[in-house]
């Protein structure tokens, strides 16, 4: 087709092409508009805390006095914090579903006996949603461990949801020393795929979401941990969780006593807070 000389009136072939083009910016305007929201959904930030024991006194390094759990909730709420479903957090960051600005997701390791005893009344109390990451060779079996019964009965609440912390809770660095690398990859196996169907038989649960013991993993285990069926595993690091993390290593703040309230508030809060 001929260029337009300036000042003349356009022919019909060429009013089309322009006709023609709209749709195919609009589609592509539609696709960067797009695109940059899904870049923004994805690069959210969410809290994680991991706790381990409750109760009135402190015994050991991982027990968290039940009376400052409660203090660390209300200033949490103080604060503007909402803490939510883990499957809330975990979706958001993965950009499927929105993500609260100050989103916290509570998740509690090992199955402890306090957890029923301490942390049950709370969730039954505030409506809190909590997340359990269970090794279930303890369960109904270790002295200071929850029964079956008492965790169908958190689970029964609607607001606990039950996960994996593998079968035995192992160092897998330990045992990657230990054993050659048939009984190793055996032991992986076991250890990720052996909980899930445990947890399925007696509490009807599809555990999906793994807590790596001791915060271990690299990324054969993440590897292992996806091919298990996890759609998400959770570690350690002392930090917000991101939308850019690898979803089989998302970081956890370890709380315990130590912490108090004013500890968890500095730990959490955005950077630029921190360094004022």
């Amino acid at each position: 087709m001929s260029p337009l000389v300036p000042g003349s009136t356009p022919t019909p072939s060429s009013r089309h092409d322009r006709t023609a083009s709209t749709p195919f910016l609009f589609l592509l305007f539609l696709s960067l508009l797009l695109g940059a929201w899904s870049r923004a959904a994805v690069g959210g930030e969410a809290v994680i805390l991991c706790y381990h024991r409750f109760g009135p006194a402190v015994p050991d390094s991982m027990t968290t006095r039940t009376s400052v759990f409660e203090e660390q909730l209300a200033r949490l709420r103080a604060e503007g914090w909402q803490v939510v479903p883990l499957d809330t957090v975990i979706d958001g960051l993965a950009g499927r579903a929105p993500l609260p600005e100050k989103a916290v997701a509570i998740t509690i390791d090992d199955g402890h006996a306090t957890v029923y005893s301490d942390v049950l009344p709370i969730v039954r109390r505030d409506r809190l949603p909590v997340t359990l990451f269970i090794y279930p060779s303890a369960i109904g079996n270790a002295s200071y461990a929850m029964t079956w019964d008492q965790l169908r009965e958190m689970k029964d609440t609607g607001l606990v949801s039950i996960q994996s912390h593998t079968y035995w809770h192992p160092n897998f660095k330990t045992e990657r020393k230990r054993l050659d690398d048939a009984a190793y990859q055996k032991l992986v196996k076991l250890q990720l795929e052996k909980p899930r169907a445990v947890l399925r038989q007696r509490l009807g649960v599809e555990a999906d979401v793994l807590a790596w013991p001791f915060g271990i993993h690299d990324p054969d285990l993440e590897a292992a941990a996806a091919a298990a069926g996890y759609r998400a595993s959770l570690a350690l690091g002392e930090r917000r969780a991101r939308g850019t993390d690898p979803a089989q290593a998302l970081p956890r703040f370890m709380i315990v006593d130590a912490v108090g309230v004013n500890g968890l508030a500095r730990r959490i809060a955005p950077q630029e807070e921190k360094t004022r």
